[in-house]
């Protein structure tokens, strides 16, 4: 047996990001149009960099508290109040996390016993399956393709009760990247009914809150705060995504255990990182507006560019994401994803990377200049046209 096979299966079980390994094939071909990953294309607010320049001059250079910096967390408990009608003590319910994928690592190891069930709905991100599984955790993806892209009562019922005894975690993320779809206060609340009949903690993801276009967004931890871990951050909303801030929000218990795995893996978030986060939230409620209607033109524009040309796409309500069905004789995403690579210069996910329900769709991500996304549309179109 090799020194390799040796390591943790679990492990070894995983592969790294096929979103991450595609974008760095086809970024060796020259002149491609990348529209792949999630990536606000807007500068940091100038105020936050502000703030983080004199955080250095200061020489805010040490350890901060294990769960943050307690400013950085009342100022985040504020915003989340005042935006999503949350309530939760900075002291006792809120940790700072190194993004919000710290917050899913932090979260999912600390909610999961071996073979415990994870109910995680698809398409989805597909990062919160490996987590889950590294921590022994059993996944059942529920495809939601044929429901509008959104999880419904009824199916989760019915994974549930093929799980009866070990059902553990409802995973939700909306506005849900890749389809760009959101959820409905009926539908949360609903879906909030069996997780209470059936004592499931809810990871809610809802980093892409403040990107959602049709009406408001409602949080999972006003309606069931009692058993919903939120997770929150500065990466899509302020531009920040290279900070590296994440909030984790919930009941003290279920953070107190989460606060551990979070000390236990990086001991603290970047001191400076947080100094910046506390200015975006405290002074930059409104920043993600100019670019929420930014990202509103630009989806506008290749939905319908994408229509004209007969192709499906998901009504995309929230995030930066189009989900692109595509037609029967071209489903293989993998396939159409390099051939459109290759051929058109023109960069997209394969949907199969989002799990059951993602294959025979491709996403796009419009975090792009208008420039980009015209030239994009005007190659797919004449792509399509070939094929």
């Amino acid at each position: 047996m090799s020194m390799a096979e040796t390591m943790n299966q679990r492990v070894l079980a995983q592969t790294p990001s096929d979103i991450r390994t595609f974008n760095a094939d086809v970024a060796r071909i020259d002149g491609i149009v990348r529209l792949t990953l999630g990536e606000p294309d807007f500068p940091t607010p100038e105020h936050v960099k502000q703030a983080a320049i004199r955080a250095i001059q200061s020489d805010q250079s040490h350890y901060l508290p294990s769960r943050g910096l307690l400013a950085l967390r009342q100022a985040a408990s504020d915003f989340l109040r005042s935006k999503y009608g949350t309530a939760y003590d900075p002291e006792t319910q809120l940790i700072v996390t190194t993004g919000a994928t710290g917050g899913i690592y932090s979260s999912l190891t600390a909610m999961l016993n071996p073979g415990d069930t994870v109910f995680i709905p698809t398409p989805i991100f597909p990062l919160y399956i490996p987590i889950s599984q590294l921590a022994g955790g059993q996944v059942v993806c529920i495809d939601t393709s044929q429901d509008g892209f959104v999880l419904t009562p009824e199916r989760l019922e019915a994974a549930i009760a093929q799980h009866p005894d070990t059902a553990k975690v409802l995973v939700l993320s909306f506005p849900v990247n890749p389809t760009g779809v959101t959820y409905s206060r009926q539908l949360l609340e609903d879906l909030a009914q069996v997780a209470r009949r059936h004592g499931l903690f809810v990871l809610s993801d809802e980093i892409y809150a403040e990107l959602t276009y049709s009406g408001k967004h409602v949080s999972m931890g006003e309606i069931l705060p009692e058993q919903t871990v939120v997770l929150s951050g500065v990466s899509k909303s302020h531009a920040m995504t290279g900070w590296r801030i994440g909030i984790a929000a919930g009941p003290a218990p279920m953070i107190n255990e989460i606060a551990k795995v979070s000390e236990f893996s990086v001991t603290c978030s970047t001191t400076v990182a947080q100094y910046a986060a506390l200015e975006a939230y405290a002074h930059g409620l409104d920043d993600a507006e100019p670019m929420r209607q930014a990202y509103r033109q630009r989806r506008d524009f290749m939905v319908q560019a994408l229509r004209q040309v007969g192709l499906e796409v998901a009504n995309p309500q929230g995030a930066f994401y189009l989900f692109i069905k595509l037609p029967g004789q071209m489903a293989d995403s993998w396939k159409f994803a390099y051939d459109l690579a290759q051929q058109a210069k023109v960069a997209l996910i394969p949907g199969a990377s989002f799990a059951a329900g993602g294959e025979g769709h491709i996403r796009l991500s419009y975090a792009a200049s208008m420039d980009d996304l015209q030239t994009a549309a005007g190659r797919i179109a004449q792509f399509m046209a070939q094929h």
